[in-house]
């Protein structure tokens, strides 16, 4: 995708659509919602990390860096093809349709994929067969890894991987032989999951394409510890003789957090990444590019500069900023890919040597509008202070919602924020219902070249909507939301927008009232 070319798209993360099965996946109503976002006059659908979810659900403490979620795998799709007993799909357990409730949705997802998997492997086509044994071929670098790793896991109950025999977290090549021999089952059902992932990624990849519409993939700086990743790959991280990181990722201590944030992840051991030409990260980055049309690498500013906490530190008050190798990396990747789509998230403490790493390969920054009004006329989030080469965004994921903020926001902030946008009331007295969509309008005039607005600011939805609040470690990435909360007024008013600022079609742009 043309990141210098004017757009407008939604941010929603698969798992939020609606569906029978308890949680969004890759199936017909992803596909829908695409067509939804092509008449809305949108170009981009940008998504949280696909990959495995990790603790309290989180999609950014994944278990792999390569593997893809198998709870985003559509069900019916398997069924239709033989192998899953459709029966099963039938009678499913009462889930909520608002909120996804992972403890329910989990096993009874898993149980069906590990149903299909027997199915396939009793009943598949030659041309099935042939086509999962070559997409395996081109997939075994970090494949046979994840796969066994998984079963492991499962084998284990789902304690992490130091927890393990002795000879099986050190990777003792009989070990593993013996591993996997005896797990085989599993290994050849986690497989199977990966590659329907990817089957269904990529046919809704050419539908949304086949509409003008743009996947927007979203990459964690770091992995979490209890991974393939760490478990395969054990001497490119900070860990010690018993496998626990001595010194872990997180960030410095600000006005919002004044302990910091401890985040526990391990830290890259940089020096040997660097001496194997950054391998890991170009086929982490070849991989991620399969999936999507953009990128956007979450904490960008950890490849400038990262601040290393001790591990023993239960805060992130005694941590300090190290350097980071971010231009020999990406030069390296770019060598090697080519140019990056990528959009650089470069909120939190941004330093000369970011803003160099970020301008040097051409990425462009974010500007959050809503956080726009806490300070004066100088803001850089402010529309009449962006740039071209930046994303304008309403809220983000880890934001309140447009209408939350309104709603909890200083009466200083709401009374600048109603007389910029013209919305929330005479001195940001009301109700604040009309300032979503102002937000939506003011990042859509922007001069940036692509804006982006979270489905629950599109909707003017609370607070009690939000993704996640970040420093808790429940009740986040379970919302959802359906169709009759869209309604058919929607998509034309975001379709006039776009058109009139230039980042939708100006040939449909019929003006509100105009008979059909």
């Amino acid at each position: 995708m043309d990141l210098t070319r004017r757009a407008s798209g939604v941010v929603l993360h698969p798992t939020s659509l609606p569906g029978p099965h308890g949680i969004g996946d890759l199936g017909d109503e992803a596909r829908r919602f695409v067509d939804w976002l092509a008449g809305a006059g949108q170009s981009l659908w940008q998504w949280l990390p696909a990959g495995q979810v990790g603790p309290g659900n989180s999609p950014y403490q994944s278990p792999s860096a390569f593997a893809g979620s198998g709870l985003l795998v559509a069900l019916q799709p398997l069924a239709e093809s033989g192998w899953l007993d459709a029966a099963t799909l039938q009678d499913p357990p009462s889930f909520d349709a608002t909120r996804v409730d992972y403890g329910v949705v989990i096993p009874w997802r898993w149980a069906r994929l590990a149903q299909a998997a027997a199915g396939f492997f009793a009943h598949a086509g030659a041309d099935d067969r042939a086509h999962f044994a070559a997409w395996q071929a081109t997939q075994a670098s970090w494949l046979d890894d994840w796969a066994l790793f998984a079963a492991l896991k499962d084998a284990h109950g789902g304690l992490p991987w130091w927890d393990w025999a002795e000879p099986l977290a050190r990777r003792e090549p009989a070990a593993l032989l013996t591993a996997r021999t005896r797990l085989a089952e599993g290994i050849a059902m986690h497989r199977f999951v990966q590659w329907c992932f990817d089957r269904q990624l990529a046919a809704l990849r050419r539908h949304a394409q086949q509409r003008g519409v743009h996947l927007m993939g979203d990459l964690p700086i770091f992995v979490a510890h209890d991974s393939a990743d760490v478990w395969a790959r054990p001497d490119l991280y900070w860990l010690d003789d018993d496998h626990q990181p001595t010194v872990v990722a997180g960030c410095p201590p600000d006005g919002y957090s004044p302990e910091g944030q401890r985040w526990g992840n391990p830290l890259y051991r940089w020096d040997r990444m660097q001496a194997e030409g950054f391998g890991w990260w170009v086929a982490r980055l070849r991989r991620a590019l399969a999936h999507a049309d953009v990128l956007r690498i979450d904490h960008f500013r950890g490849f400038a500069g990262y601040w290393e906490v001790p591990a023993g530190s239960p805060t992130a008050r005694d941590g300090r900023w190290q350097p980071a190798p971010g231009m020999a990396l990406f030069a390296a990747i770019q060598q090697a890919l080519g140019r990056l789509p990528i959009v650089a998230e470069d909120l939190g403490t941004i330093t000369p040597d970011v803003i160099a790493l970020r301008d040097h390969f051409g990425f462009p920054g974010m500007r959050i509008v809503q956080e726009a009004f806490s300070r004066d006329a100088t803001h850089d989030f402010l529309p009449h202070r962006h740039v071209p080469a930046c994303l304008a965004y309403s809220s983000t994921h880890d934001s309140d919602t447009a209408l939350g903020w309104w709603q909890q926001a200083p009466a200083a902030h709401r009374a600048f924020a109603a007389e910029y946008l013209q919305a929330g009331g005479p001195g940001g007295t009301g109700d604040g219902r009309d300032v979503p969509l102002a937000l939506i309008r003011a990042a859509s005039r922007s001069v940036a070249n692509l804006a982006l607005f979270p489905l629950q600011d599109v909707l003017a939805l609370d607070g009690s909507h939000r993704m996640n609040l970040p420093g808790s470690s429940s009740g986040n990435w379970g919302w959802r939301f359906d169709w009759p909360m869209l309604g058919a007024g929607v998509a034309p008013i975001l379709a006039r927008i776009a058109a009139v600022t230039g980042r939708g079609p100006f040939a449909a742009f019929t003006p509100l009232g105009t008979p059909p």
